[in-house]
């Protein structure tokens, strides 16, 4: 959401400057996993990987485009199809998941003015079964909040269930609501509040349902999922991004992908951490180092941690780089700290 950080390129200095300490000079953080080519994707705001496409990733801009949604192949960065939802005409688009039933949900639930939005709205349609460009019906949620209005970014749909949720942001802190069992085309749906959560600008569950990830600009929180709520298992770094605002597992559960707005933005591959892996994924085995005996016929070694390896490159992301990382997200909070003071004088001005 452009409102929030009104400073993309001191923002982008700073991504830079992060790319050259320790940590990513030595591949032991998060790594690039394909830059999206496309001029027309230019605010992604959220990311979803694709259940019938291996390597295909959905995605969509934030408020000023059209009702489109874009398939991007990891392999090249190229859209290889745009979705255009018919009879749809989107105030902000923010959010992206699949659900069950394979159906692609998106969540047109921003407020760039706070809460000012009495109703917003989530449109679902069947993931397509042939990559091209096509428009497609769409079936409309109508949203409410039990708190009354809300700005969010986040909106994930339980794979095992299909019970949505939406994560407010705000400054100070957010809730996590849930949306009914079964949403209705028919009437309002309220969505109730059921956790406080931080600062979100996406989430996304694991394919298996056992946890949730929240992010924000500067960092993500993961939640081991029971019993139809959320409790915190660990926090986790983020690559530092221009905008931060997308968020999704890899198809196999092992890697976190993180989008971010921008022309030629890049969507980063973070591995998880045995630790941190969903109840149905098992750790990979030790890698196998020279000399140590354990190379033997049959073994298996895990991706090395320039290759974006589980495990290895999780656990140097929180050390090698820590202090250079201190250094940017500090630098990129002031920005963000001053883009939203201006952000508040511009409104008493208008007001």
């Amino acid at each position: 959401m452009r409102a929030y950080i009104p400073t993309a390129a001191a923002c982008a200095a700073l991504a830079l400057a992060w790319a050259g300490t320790p940590a990513a000079a030595l591949g032991t953080g998060p790594t690039v996993a394909f830059t999206i080519s496309d001029p027309r994707i230019a605010e992604a705001s959220g990311l979803a990987a694709s259940r019938l496409h291996p390597g295909i990733y959905w995605t969509h801009n934030d408020s000023g485009d059209g009702p489109y949604v874009y398939a991007v192949d990891s392999a090249t960065g190229r859209t290889v199809a745009r979705v255009t939802m018919r009879g749809i005409h989107p105030r902000d688009v923010e959010a992206i998941s699949i659900g069950p039933d394979g159906d692609l949900y998106v969540g047109d639930i921003g407020d760039n003015l706070d809460g000012a939005w009495k109703e917003v709205w989530i449109y679902r349609f069947p993931e397509p079964k042939e990559l091209r460009d096509r428009t497609v019906d769409v079936t409309r949620y109508t949203v409410r909040y039990d708190q009354g209005p809300r700005n969010a970014e986040a909106m994930m749909v339980q794979p095992k269930t299909g019970r949505v949720y939406i994560a407010s942001k705000k400054q100070s802190g957010g809730g996590l609501y849930q949306g009914p069992a079964h949403l209705s085309a028919h009437e309002v749906n309220t969505f109730r509040r059921i956790a406080d959560v931080p600062w979100v600008t996406d989430g996304a569950f694991s394919p298996d349902g056992s946890r949730l990830v929240l992010r924000g600009y500067f960092s993500a929180t993961e939640y081991r999922w029971t019993g139809g709520a959320p409790s915190k298992l660990a926090d986790l770094d983020v690559p530092m991004q221009p905008q931060g605002e997308g968020v999704t597992f890899t198809s196999d559960g092992r890697a976190l992908m993180y989008g971010s707005e921008g022309h030629s933005s890049k969507v980063w591959r973070a591995p998880l951490a045995d630790s941190q892996l969903p109840d149905s994924v098992p750790p990979l085995p030790p890698k196998a180092t020279p000399g140590s005996g354990t190379a033997g016929k049959g073994a298996t070694a895990t991706p090395s941690a320039s290759a974006g390896g589980a495990g290895a490159g999780a656990a140097g992301q929180g050390s090698g780089g820590a202090g250079g990382k201190a250094v940017g997200l500090g630098a990129l909070a002031v920005a963000v700290a001053a883009g939203l003071g201006l952000r508040r004088v511009r409104r008493r001005r208008r007001g």
